[in-house]
């Protein structure tokens, strides 16, 4: 029997709450949808949302307060063995780690609403203010891989989210997470199966699926 794709997944929720993103990730691996081995849960809170549910479904958790540089990154893979690496949820930079095998979920579209400080509420009222001033009718879901620039890495995944009317931050965003929840196990998959890849260094050299339709262009 071939080994599963060994996963690690940084997530760093709050101190005290958080990790919905990983929960997902944890469950779907159970149910198959996700055919992973998820060696061990990254995060910066040491009893936070993310520590409880490493800790409800026994999953190894390391506890990651920087120095966030590429060294210490590094030495997290080495130690654990890992091949492939999530990030969900995690809002340092990620430095060292290699592209081809680094991944990102994100809630807006990229780059308009990525970069440095765009994460979380502000990534939605950031979309909602553009809709008003009529330059954007939609949001999206968006995974990507990973270099050492925010969301700089080329796209394999941008899920449309339509904005309403009467959105505002918070609405969109509950709308744009159930989005995440439902797809980002099933997109990890592709990757770490090697079905999208890229070589790492030009986003050209990108391959999807054939056939694939979630990457809007």
């Amino acid at each position: 029997m071939k080994n599963k794709p060994k996963l690690i997944i940084f997530a760093s929720g709050s101190k005290d709450g958080g990790g919905s993103g990983l929960r997902e990730l944890v469950e779907n691996n159970k149910t198959g949808v996700l055919d992973a081995e998820i060696v061990a849960v990254v995060s910066n809170h040491e009893n936070g949302g993310v520590r409880k549910i490493a800790d409800e479904y026994r999953i190894k958790f390391i506890l990651f307060k920087g120095p966030y540089v590429a060294e210490e990154y590094q030495k997290i893979i080495k130690e654990t063995g890992v091949e492939w690496v999530s990030l969900s949820g995690w809002l340092k930079l990620a430095l060292g780690l290699d592209p081809q095998r680094t991944i990102n979920i994100h809630p807006g579209r990229i780059p308009q609403f990525g970069g440095n400080g765009m994460y979380g509420h502000f990534v939605h009222e950031a979309t909602i203010d553009a809709y008003k001033r009529g330059e954007v009718e939609y949001s999206a879901v968006t995974m990507h891989f990973v270099t050492e620039i925010y969301d700089d890495g080329p796209a394999f995944f941008e899920y449309p989210v339509w904005i309403r009317k009467d959105d505002t931050p918070e609405t969109l965003a509950q709308r744009v997470n159930k989005i995440e929840h439902g797809w980002q196990s099933y997109i990890t998959n592709l990757v770490i199966h090697e079905e999208i890849k890229w070589d790492g260094k030009n986003r050209e050299s990108l391959v999807l699926p054939e056939g694939y339709k979630f990457l809007v262009k």
